[in-house]
This record gives C-alpha cells, sequence and structure tokens, in this order.
C-alpha cells in the first residue's frame, strides 16, 4: 500500500489548552477511523519548525491520502501538505533499470 507523509501545522490560536490538544487529536482520529478505514498510522511525530506535527501512514490512494488531509484541517483548523513517499530501498530497486543519463 502506499505511503503518505502528512505535515501538519496548526492555526494560531485554535487550541486554548492541552486537554483541548487530546479531544482534537481523539475526534479527528475517530472520523478518520470511520471515513478512511483503510489507513494505516506507521508513526506521529511532534517537531520543531514550521509545521508542528509529522505523520506517516498508508492508504490505498491518493483520494484516500486527501480525505485524511481534509478531515485534520476541519478538525483542527490546520494546514496540510502531503507527500506521496517510497523506501529508499523500493526506490533504489524502481531506478536500477533506469539507463544511464551520461555519454
Amino acid at each position: 500500500m502506499p505511503t503518505f507523509i502528512m505535515l501538519t501545522k496548526l492555526a494560531h490560536g485554535s487550541l486554548r489548552s492541552v486537554s483541548d490538544l487530546e479531544k482534537l487529536e481523539n475526534r479527528a482520529m475517530d472520523r478518520i477511523r470511520t471515513e478512511c478505514k483503510d489507513v494505516t498510522w506507521q508513526s506521529n511525530f511532534a517537531v520543531l519548525g514550521p509545521y508542528d506535527y509529522v505523520d506517516v501512514f498508508e492508504a490505498p490512494d491518493i483520494d484516500t491520502a486527501m480525505k485524511v488531509s481534509t478531515i485534520v484541517r476541519t478538525f483542527g483548523h490546520a494546514d496540510t501538505e502531503v507527500w506521496p513517499a517510497r523506501t529508499w530501498r523500493d526506490y533504489k530497486d524502481m531506478i536500477r533499470g533506469l539507463t544511464s543519463g551520461e555519454r
């Protein structure tokens, strides 16, 4: 199943307390589990920098990944980016048969 990386930045002022964060997470994840049953979460990280969170998940297709992103945006008053990704090993296997660009 394809892997996707989602970067999320919450809108300033969208949370008032730490408990709001947990409530938001639970509501969003419940909705994702209901609407996107085939999604499998691989990793979740809170990060420093321009984004607040990085999530790695598997989804059957781009449409499902977009649904996940939309659900997060609507619940979290957030901006998201979703990137399709391949493991380094799978990427190397994929490009092994390419002809060289060198002359």
